[in-house]
Protein backbone atom coordinates (compact mmCIF):
# COMPACT_ATOMS: atom_id res chain seq x y z
CA UNK A 1 0.00 0.00 0.00
CA UNK A 2 1.36 3.11 -0.97
CA UNK A 3 2.37 6.32 1.55
CA UNK A 4 -0.93 8.14 0.25
CA UNK A 5 -3.43 5.98 0.23
CA UNK A 6 -2.38 4.86 3.56
CA UNK A 7 -2.35 8.11 4.78
CA UNK A 8 -5.91 8.80 3.00
CA UNK A 9 -7.05 5.68 5.00
CA UNK A 10 -5.90 6.70 8.37
CA UNK A 11 -7.60 10.14 7.86
CA UNK A 12 -11.24 8.31 7.01
CA UNK A 13 -10.95 6.24 9.88
CA UNK A 14 -10.23 9.71 12.28
CA UNK A 15 -13.20 11.29 10.41
CA UNK A 16 -15.40 8.28 11.19
CA UNK A 17 -13.92 7.72 14.40
CA UNK A 18 -14.52 11.79 15.75
CA UNK A 19 -18.18 11.39 14.18
CA UNK A 20 -18.58 8.35 16.28
CA UNK A 21 -17.66 10.47 19.20
CA UNK A 22 -19.77 12.87 18.65
CA UNK A 23 -22.71 10.98 18.38
CA UNK A 24 -21.98 9.10 21.89
CA UNK A 25 -20.88 12.50 23.67
CA UNK A 26 -23.75 14.61 21.98
CA UNK A 27 -26.58 11.89 21.98
CA UNK A 28 -25.77 8.47 23.68
CA UNK A 29 -24.35 9.67 26.99
CA UNK A 30 -27.30 12.38 27.08
CA UNK A 31 -29.77 9.88 26.55
CA UNK A 32 -28.57 7.10 29.06
CA UNK A 33 -28.67 9.89 31.50
CA UNK A 34 -32.14 10.62 30.92
CA UNK A 35 -33.12 6.90 30.90
CA UNK A 36 -31.42 7.05 34.46
CA UNK A 37 -33.11 10.32 35.73
CA UNK A 38 -35.98 8.45 34.80
CA UNK A 39 -35.88 5.54 36.94
CA UNK A 40 -33.95 7.52 39.61
CA UNK A 41 -35.11 11.28 40.16
CA UNK A 42 -33.28 11.56 43.43
CA UNK A 43 -30.34 12.07 41.32
CA UNK A 44 -31.21 15.29 39.17
CA UNK A 45 -29.60 17.62 40.73
CA UNK A 46 -26.35 15.64 39.84
CA UNK A 47 -27.24 15.11 36.62
CA UNK A 48 -25.74 18.36 34.85
CA UNK A 49 -22.64 18.19 36.74
CA UNK A 50 -21.78 14.45 35.17
CA UNK A 51 -22.85 15.52 31.85
CA UNK A 52 -20.59 18.41 31.66
CA UNK A 53 -17.81 16.15 33.44
CA UNK A 54 -18.31 13.59 30.77
CA UNK A 55 -18.28 16.00 27.95
CA UNK A 56 -15.21 17.46 29.40
CA UNK A 57 -13.25 13.90 29.49
CA UNK A 58 -13.59 13.96 25.12
CA UNK A 59 -11.56 16.99 24.84
CA UNK A 60 -7.98 15.33 24.77
CA UNK A 61 -9.80 12.59 22.79
CA UNK A 62 -10.21 15.43 19.69
CA UNK A 63 -7.04 16.82 20.74
CA UNK A 64 -5.54 13.29 20.13
CA UNK A 65 -7.39 12.90 16.78
CA UNK A 66 -5.94 16.47 15.55
CA UNK A 67 -3.08 15.47 16.83
CA UNK A 68 -3.38 11.75 14.74
CA UNK A 69 -4.05 13.85 12.01
CA UNK A 70 -0.77 15.23 11.95
CA UNK A 71 0.71 12.08 11.49
CA UNK A 72 -1.37 10.83 9.12
CA UNK A 73 -0.24 13.59 6.71
CA UNK A 74 3.49 13.14 7.90
CA UNK A 75 2.61 9.23 6.47
CA UNK A 76 1.29 11.12 3.43
CA UNK A 77 4.25 12.84 2.65
CA UNK A 78 6.50 9.41 2.89
CA UNK A 79 7.80 10.81 6.48
CA UNK A 80 6.16 7.69 8.71
CA UNK A 81 9.32 6.97 10.88
CA UNK A 82 10.29 10.59 11.60
CA UNK A 83 11.70 12.75 15.35
CA UNK A 84 7.99 14.67 14.59
CA UNK A 85 6.08 11.66 14.40
CA UNK A 86 7.64 10.21 17.78
CA UNK A 87 6.96 13.72 19.74
CA UNK A 88 3.76 13.86 18.61
CA UNK A 89 2.81 10.37 19.78
CA UNK A 90 4.09 11.20 23.03
CA UNK A 91 1.92 14.17 23.26
CA UNK A 92 -1.05 11.80 22.72
CA UNK A 93 0.62 9.58 25.68
CA UNK A 94 0.64 12.84 27.81
CA UNK A 95 -3.22 13.59 26.71
CA UNK A 96 -3.87 9.70 27.56
CA UNK A 97 -2.51 10.50 31.22
CA UNK A 98 -3.96 13.37 31.85
CA UNK A 99 -7.30 12.43 30.42
CA UNK A 100 -7.09 9.28 33.16
CA UNK A 101 -6.19 11.95 35.74
CA UNK A 102 -9.08 14.18 35.26
CA UNK A 103 -11.05 11.17 35.11
CA UNK A 104 -10.40 9.95 38.53
CA UNK A 105 -9.95 13.55 40.20
CA UNK A 106 -13.75 14.72 38.46
CA UNK A 107 -15.01 11.43 40.20
CA UNK A 108 -13.13 12.33 43.53
CA UNK A 109 -14.85 15.83 43.79
CA UNK A 110 -18.28 14.55 42.62
CA UNK A 111 -18.21 12.05 45.33
CA UNK A 112 -16.82 14.87 47.37
CA UNK A 113 -20.17 16.80 46.45
CA UNK A 114 -21.66 13.95 47.22
CA UNK A 115 -23.07 13.55 43.06
CA UNK A 116 -21.31 10.48 42.86
CA UNK A 117 -21.00 7.04 44.73
CA UNK A 118 -18.25 4.94 46.19
CA UNK A 119 -18.97 1.99 43.91
CA UNK A 120 -18.66 4.75 40.86
CA UNK A 121 -15.58 5.96 42.34
CA UNK A 122 -13.73 2.51 42.60
CA UNK A 123 -14.95 1.32 39.38
CA UNK A 124 -12.74 4.60 37.75
CA UNK A 125 -9.73 3.98 39.66
CA UNK A 126 -9.40 0.36 37.80
CA UNK A 127 -9.75 2.30 34.54
CA UNK A 128 -6.75 4.81 35.66
CA UNK A 129 -4.81 1.12 36.88
CA UNK A 130 -5.52 -0.61 33.36
CA UNK A 131 -4.44 2.63 31.23
CA UNK A 132 -1.40 2.93 33.60
CA UNK A 133 -0.56 -0.73 33.14
CA UNK A 134 -0.94 -0.24 29.42
CA UNK A 135 1.76 2.32 29.51
CA UNK A 136 3.69 1.21 31.96
CA UNK A 137 3.94 -2.58 29.58
CA UNK A 138 4.53 -0.54 26.59
CA UNK A 139 7.55 1.57 28.22
CA UNK A 140 9.16 -2.37 30.18
CA UNK A 141 9.12 -3.14 26.33
CA UNK A 142 10.87 -0.47 25.03
CA UNK A 143 13.34 -0.29 27.51
CA UNK A 144 13.80 -4.29 27.28
CA UNK A 145 14.15 -3.76 23.53
CA UNK A 146 16.88 -1.21 24.47
CA UNK A 147 18.83 -3.24 26.78
CA UNK A 148 18.23 -6.21 24.25
CA UNK A 149 20.33 -4.14 21.59
CA UNK A 150 22.87 -2.97 24.33
CA UNK A 151 23.57 -6.26 24.86
CA UNK A 152 24.19 -7.64 21.12
CA UNK A 153 26.98 -4.46 20.72
CA UNK A 154 28.86 -5.73 23.79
Amino acid sequence: MKQKTLSGWLKGILVITGICGLVVYLWIIPEIADALLQRAPEFESAFLPWLIFLILTGIPCYAALGILWKIAQNIGANRSFCMQNAKLLKYISVLAAADAGFFFAGNIVLLLLDWNHPGIVLVSLCIVFIGAAALLSYLIQKAADLQEQSDLTI
